[in-house]
């Protein structure tokens, strides 16, 4: 009987780390250039199962197999593009197509679909909350002015025609070895990023989030009842064994 406890409880915590993902999923269905997470959970090996005597043990048959715990797998990243939002404003860009913007933060230079940007205090083009923007050279982008236009390629210029610099765009040989880190942002793990001068940035644009909220409120809706029903099943085990255990007492 012992043995539904860990099935039970390890489904309750493997439905709640899901909640957790697709809570994350629905805060962020506004924030710009935002990626959908998946969770996947997976199993313990597998047991051998045996039918053996009560008082003869020996001789015993295999009748099957069966796996008694969940464990959390990983959180894979949906890397597909969002759809694009007209904003208006002078510096938000939208990058078409593979690639990332690089931002120098206070631990390294992170990566994000996120083109909703501003001016810091020393005029410098970057990412609120995290850090500042990286040209195509790799080194943070001064504009001094929010008076500015740009081309198709994140080539930005003065409203009277002074170069001020391109907007790096940076790709990966496997998207899928990013990781994500405390900041929300992507660490390139090991992987070296490759400039990439000519991929198509939308200038006054900026991505959406890839969410699918009709999916996340299913998936919510799933998970949560999948984990009521194992917290209830989990308190009939739980009253069946004391019940077992005070009657073996009296015995």
């Amino acid at each position: 009987m012992t043995k539904g406890f860990y099935n039970l409880t390890s489904g309750m915590l493997s439905q709640t780390r899901r909640l957790n993902v697709v809570g994350n999923n629905m805060t962020n269905v506004s924030t710009p250039g935002y990626k959908t997470e998946y969770y996947t959970d997976t199993t313990f090996d597998e047991v051998m199962i045996n039918l053996v005597g009560n008082k003869d043990k020996t001789g015993s048959q295999p009748i099957g197999e069966q796996s008694y715990i969940l464990a959390p797998d990983e959180a894979y990243v949906d890397y597909s593009q969002g759809g694009f939002e007209q904003t208006g404003l002078n510096l938000d860009f939208a990058i078409q197509g593979e690639g990332f913007f690089a931002i120098q933060t206070a631990d390294g230079v992170e990566y994000t679909r996120g083109g909703s940007f501003s001016l810091d205090e020393e005029g410098y083009l970057y990412l609120p909350d995290h850090g500042r923007v990286l040209s195509i050279t790799g080194q943070p982008l001064q504009l001094s002015t929010d008076n500015i236009t740009a081309d198709g390629y994140g080539r930005i210029s003065t409203a009277d025609g002074q170069y001020l610099g391109q907007i790096g765009v940076f790709v990966f040989p496997d998207n899928n070895q990013l990781v994500k880190n405390e900041s929300g942002l992507f660490g390139a793990n090991g992987q070296a990023a490759a400039a990439a001068g000519q991929t198509p940035i939308l200038w006054k644009w900026t991505e959406n989030s890839n969410v699918d909220m009709i999916r996340e409120m299913t998936l919510m809706m799933t998970s949560q009842r999948a984990l009521q029903s194992a917290a209830q099943v989990l308190k009939l085990y739980d009253g069946l064994l004391t019940k077992a255990t005070n009657e073996v007492g009296r015995m």
